[in-house]
């Protein structure tokens, strides 16, 4: 894996004209595009701990470090998600890549006549519709100048959730397994590692269903929600990943 990453990183180091990056272009030069103190410069690292990457010595690298190469080497979306892939690590700016997906995110949960939305790897809510506003308020009603809608910091910060979900203790666990068998290896990195954290250290019962470290899959079955005015809502849960995004997911609430 490290030798992949190496001659990765070397292949598009040799691509990148040093005037692309602001760099003058004179002088002789043995091979094409950057020399490696060159890039190495440009993102703040060792030219030794560069050289020893691209020969795949096995040498840490953090996803911020990672994310400037990307910058620096001008990696397109596919180049960039390949980096990151190679190191087995979550890109921190991977929802600002996404932002030019949003309006197709958006389509999808808007085709759908009943409530949906996609969620991300952190269970932020990227795209609902409005039936998944009208269902979940105090979630997915959130106004502008707030954090992204989490669910996790919905089901256990916000009080409403008590009285909406059915049965709120039992799917607040399963819930929490399911939160923690799709984190996996990513659970101490960021922005994942803040947000367990802070429901920590926010919800007693949350810290109580982490630390018991239970693990079970995303499964769909019949989701029941008591909303005011219209009495109990059954719904079939369905949940779909996205071909070209695995780290988000569909779900959509199907009427029974």
């Amino acid at each position: 894996m490290n030798k992949k990453l190496g001659e990765f990183i070397r292949a598009h180091r040799e691509r990148i004209k040093p005037q692309d990056v602001g760099l003058a272009a004179g002088g002789r030069r043995r091979t094409p595009g950057l020399r490696r103190e060159e890039l190495a410069q440009l993102c703040s690292i060792s030219p030794t701990w560069l050289t020893w990457l691209e020969q795949g010595r096995p040498v840490s690298a953090s996803g911020k470090m990672l994310a400037n190469l990307a910058d620096v080497l001008q990696l397109t979306v596919a180049e960039r998600a390949y980096l990151f892939r190679l190191v087995d690590k979550l890109d921190p700016n991977r929802d600002v890549q996404a932002d030019a997906s949003m309006r197709d995110l958006d389509a999808i949960v808007k085709a759908v006549n009943a409530p949906a939305y996609i969620l991300n790897r952190q269970w932020d809510a990227v795209a609902w519709n409005r039936e998944a506003q009208e269902l979940f308020v105090g979630w997915l009603d959130q106004r502008q100048g707030k954090p992204p809608p989490n669910l996790m910091r919905y089901t256990f910060l916000e009080p409403s959730a008590l009285s909406l979900i059915d049965q709120w203790s039992d799917r607040a666990g399963r819930l929490v397994a399911e939160f923690r068998a799709e984190c996996g290896k990513y659970a101490d990195q960021e922005p994942l590692a803040s947000l367990i954290d802070e429901l920590a250290i926010s919800s007693t019962v949350f810290r109580q269903l982490w630390d018991s470290q239970n693990v079970v899959d995303r499964e769909g079955g019949t989701r029941r929600f008591h909303q005011r005015g219209q009495g109990t809502l059954s719904f079939a849960q369905v949940t779909l990943h996205l071909a070209t995004r695995r780290d988000m997911k569909l779900v959509m609430l199907l009427p029974e």
